[in-house]
């Protein structure tokens, strides 16, 4: 049996095809997820995409202690779970709980990771809490290519047990996504949204994650004036309550069912976001996109460095930015993103072998 352990939206994601490949060979999968209060976007996901899970522990919110606190009870609950199966492998994006439980379980560890460092160069002040605390646990561990493997390395791993892969993360669940404008147009006609307005979808930074230092004002500011300059729609995908976001924004649609936001993604006419997943779904569909994230990591750079994505450190950059770049798509993503071959039998051959 394969343990997958998914605490995030995008480990959803990234591995919904490798959890299918493998169930498809016959071998059994063991899922489990978390989630807290005002935090139910995991769970949300695994049920949009009928993957059955056990949820184990809860998420500990932006708090450090709370964190922690919440980060061993969970461990506990996890050792107790796992052990009532037939375990052999452990597979996730660096889950520091699973981590733990297996390491001190004797469970094979095979971690994906993209983000080892908040830092797009090798400086590993900026490494975060997250890798020190699972890296260095792995038997294998992947990493996209944009990522140096001295980084790997300098984690304690041997150069045979580093695997690379010649893509970006959201090639893995994009690469056979079609997007349907008639489901961008309904749920704009659901929020009461005038279609023949631009349209703007923000996503906020992930500010109660442990490798974000506070909750940075510039989007909040920029969202502000930007509405007075422009007449468009303002659609924000929450990532922890809704409440906050609809007292903070009257004016905006804050989305509070689980949907498939790839398809607003893809339509809409620009993109504002202070995370990675959705910064980058947004430059895969050619999406003017501009970052408000607080730090660059390898693979923001690499897009950067494309042109897919732009990088607002002000309010006022976010300002000049949006009206300079709305509506006018990036011409060269299909060929970007089109080059990066995403094999998911040759990755699942690799976390079996």
């Amino acid at each position: 049996m394969i343990w997958f352990d998914l605490v995030t939206p995008k480990s959803v994601m990234f591995f919904r095809s490798m959890i299918a490949e493998i169930k498809q060979r016959q071998i059994e999968v063991l899922v489990t997820a978390r989630e807290g209060k005002g935090y139910h976007e995991v769970v949300e996901l695994l049920e949009l995409h009928n993957i059955p899970f056990f949820n184990r522990g809860t998420f500990g919110g932006a708090d450090l202690g709370d964190k922690l606190r919440a980060s061993i009870d969970r461990q506990l609950s996890l050792m107790e779970f796992v052990q009532e199966h037939d375990v052999h492998k452990l597979v996730c994006l660096c889950s520091v709980d699973a981590n733990r439980v297996a390491f001190g379980l004797g469970i094979p560890i095979v971690n994906f990771y993209d983000i080892p460092l908040s830092d797009h160069r090798t400086n590993f002040r900026k490494a975060l809490p997250q890798a020190r605390l699972t890296l260095p646990l792995s038997n294998k561990a992947f990493r996209p290519f944009m990522v140096p493997e001295e980084i790997f390395q300098r984690f304690s791993l041997e150069p045979d047990q580093i695997y690379s892969y010649p893509f970006l993360d959201v090639v893995a669940w994009l690469h056979d996504f079609e997007p349907d404008r008639e489901y961008f147009l309904q749920v704009l006609r659901n929020y009461g949204l005038d279609s023949d307005k631009p349209t703007i979808v923000i996503r906020e930074e992930e500010f109660k994650a442990s490798y974000v230092m506070k909750k940075y004002p510039i989007l909040y500011e920029a969202l502000e004036k930007l509405r007075t300059l422009i007449d468009t729609n303002i659609i924000i995908v929450p990532r922890y309550e809704a409440e906050p976001l609809e007292a903070m924004f009257p004016y905006a649609a804050v989305l509070k069912e689980k949907m498939v936001v790839q398809h607003l993604l893809a339509f809409a006419d620009l993109f504002i976001g202070g995370g990675g997943t959705l910064n980058s779904e947004a430059c895969y569909f050619g999406t003017p996109t501009i970052s408000t994230r607080s730090f660059i990591c390898h693979y923001d750079k690499f897009q950067i460095d494309k042109g897919l994505m732009h990088k607002a450190d002000t309010p006022q950059d976010v300002i000049d930015l949006a009206v300079k770049l709305i509506g006018k798509r990036n011409g060269n993503h299909k060929q970007i993103f089109g080059d990066m071959q995403c094999d998911i039998p040759w990755l699942v051959d690799r976390i079996l072998e």
